[in-house]
């Protein structure tokens, strides 16, 4: 659910914030916050590997559950909740032996469902299953790319996989970037679409509700100096030239291809965006 606010000012004017309205309104769970230490881009040894980053509101990790490793023991889902760290709501689930955990919330999952993990169980929101006992068309979340390591992908709101065909012992999933590829049956994932659709519709309004969320400002190359920047420099608003777009450190930007040579890039059967 979105809402707008009326203009009081020119930040207010064009902000679109979310109404979370489908909260359950309560407090985190104790036991399964981690203090979250601040490391504003940088590696272990002090060099920022991520520019634009620092700053923003304190925030506490939230222990999601991804392997989904409650075989036949039911649980039911006590609240829905924000997480800082994440743009997908989260679900809090009490199993039946008394543990608690968190989840992705998927949509149509509402407070009181009882899901489950297992083999033979339901093909409900939020219910895990191997990939073998998924039926084709059906949309799946947090999927495993390897067995037994935990959902690795599918994570962010409103996104879904969808289940194309079984082959042999592979299964062959669409991804939410189109991409087609095959993984092994014994991966687990998680039925349904991943909840607050409506994420990717807000508008922050100013540039303060981003320094809020840990990012800091973005200088155009062109803007520095040579020293600073290959595009840096020249007189008045100078143009790139023809040279191909680089980095700071001068590696081209646009259009150089980036991706190792993955075991797993044979799984891949069709790229994204073809």
């Amino acid at each position: 659910m979105l809402k707008t606010y009326k203009p009081t000012s020119p930040g207010m004017r064009g902000k679109v914030g979310a109404s979370f309205d489908d909260l359950s309104g309560v407090k985190p769970e104790k036991s399964l916050l981690v203090r979250l230490r601040r490391k504003a881009g940088r590696n272990n040894r002090a060099v920022i590997t991520v520019r634009h980053r620092g700053g923003g509101s304190k925030r506490k990790l939230r222990i999601i559950d991804f392997k989904r490793n409650k075989i036949g023991i039911p649980g039911k889902a006590v609240s829905v909740e924000y997480d800082p760290n994440r743009s997908a709501r989260i679900a809090l689930i009490h199993y039946v032996d008394g543990e608690k955990r968190y989840i992705l919330a998927p949509v149509k999952l509402v407070v009181g469902d009882i899901i489950n993990a297992g083999e033979d169980v339901d093909i409900r929101p939020g219910n895990a299953l191997p990939l073998t006992a998924i039926p084709a068309g059906t949309l799946v979340h947090n999927i495993e790319l390897e067995p037994g390591k935990g959902g690795q992908i599918v994570h962010s709101a409103g996104a879904a996989a969808q289940v194309i065909s079984k082959e042999g012992k592979y299964v062959l999933i669409r991804l939410p970037s189109t991409e087609l590829r095959r993984f092994h049956e014994k991966c687990w994932a998680t039925i349904g679409q991943i909840g607050n659709i409506d994420h990717e519709n807000l508008r922050l309004g100013k540039a303060g509700a981003k320094r809020w969320l840990g990012i800091r400002p973005t200088v155009r190359g062109s803007a520095m100096t040579p020293r600073d920047h290959p595009h840096g420099g020249g007189e008045g608003r100078s143009p790139i030239g023809l040279k191909h777009p680089k980095t700071p450190w001068g590696k081209i930007a646009l259009g150089h291809k980036t991706r190792r040579r993955k075991i797993s890039n044979k799984m891949i059967v069709s790229r994204r965006g073809k």
